[in-house]
């Protein structure tokens, strides 16, 4: 038996299709904003339920890539690149977080918490959809720089 550790090759995605999510995110979070704390609640469930299935299950459970893949990967040409699918899935965890917390204002009535956090992530989605820019996306490979930091030697002195 081999002693060798392998390590999983990481999920590649379709660049596209997360940008597509993002686009179709900004539309649900908006009008739930638009509609308030009561009429926006049920988009933001929707968007919650979302996000916790593209950040928990993994995106190619989240429901807007389904759509993507089912609607309009088809008719699109191959991507000349695939992505690491882990920055994505990280970006829906933080969209999460950020749903849960706008939810959290509709339930103990603080309707600024819920117009704040929504409105936050509607920025990321936004940013993502318009200019390929994915906040969160760029959290994670932060995070991965600042937690692999090459070890300080000591100088004799």
């Amino acid at each position: 038996m081999s002693s060798e550790q392998t390590t999983p090759t990481p999920e590649l995605v379709d660049p596209r299709g997360p940008r597509f999510g993002a686009a179709i995110t900004s539309v649900v979070l908006a009008l739930a904003i638009i509609l308030g704390p009561g009429w926006g609640l049920p988009l933001l469930i929707l968007q919650t339920v979302a996000f916790a299935a593209g950040a928990l299950l993994g995106l190619s459970y989240q429901p807007y890539s389904w759509l993507y893949r089912r609607t309009l990967r088809p008719r699109l040409a191959s991507p000349t690149e695939l992505e690491d699918a882990r920055p994505p899935r990280f970006a829906q965890a933080v969209g999460l977080v950020f749903a849960l917390v706008a939810l959290a204002g509709v339930l103990v009535s603080l309707p600024t918490l819920f117009y704040l956090a929504a409105g936050l992530a509607l920025v990321a989605a936004a940013l993502n959809a318009v200019f390929n820019y994915c906040l969160g996306c760029e959290l994670y490979l932060l995070g991965k720089r600042l937690g692999t930091r090459p070890a300080r030697t000591v100088a004799n002195g």
